[in-house]
């Protein structure tokens, strides 16, 4: 498959995912409704964010979020994007972590732009062991794409020294 097919579709499959989640949430689930998937440990919600990653940035001025929120990430998801466009080098895990990356960060400012805030819904609490704020598959998306990055780098990182050492 072309590379660069490859790179739109992967992009294009993270936004779809997200925003179909979405409509679905908003269109079945009552602002501030609980569903209890797992008793309370998997909940189903719906609440709107105006924030970023739980919430940071709620309470800045409208000029500030502007900047913070819809601004900066945007010109950093266009940056990232021309970046893995150009750079024929990337291996196959670094190029599909930042397409989810990229996916997940164009599904939340789409929602910046459209709605104001961005429709969260997930939340998972284990017990004191794991619990999260409220998320959403864009959340899911560039969280596991920047886990993918950290592997890559990591990955990489050890065969070069392998390399270097032989």
């Amino acid at each position: 498959m072309n590379r660069n097919l490859f790179i739109t579709l992967l992009i294009v499959f993270n936004i779809a995912i997200d925003q179909t989640t979405k409509v679905m949430v908003r269109a079945d689930i009552k602002l501030g409704e609980i569903i209890e998937l797992v008793g309370d440990k998997f909940i189903l919600t719906n609440v709107y964010n105006k924030g970023a990653f739980l919430g940071m940035g709620s309470e800045m001025n409208p000029t500030l979020r502007l900047i913070f929120l819809l601004i900066l990430p945007t010109i950093v998801l266009i940056y990232v994007t021309y970046y893995i466009i150009k750079t024929k080098e990337l291996d196959r895990l670094s190029l599909i972590a930042f397409c989810c990356i990229i996916g997940g960060g164009i599904a939340n400012v789409f929602d910046r732009i459209v709605y104001g805030k961005v429709t969260d819904f997930f939340f998972i609490d284990l017990g004191g062991i794991f619990k999260t704020g409220i998320f959403n598959v864009a959340d899911i998306s560039v969280t596991t794409g920047m886990i993918m990055l950290l592997y890559s780098g990591i990955f990489n990182n050890k065969k070069n020294v392998k390399t270097t050492d032989s």
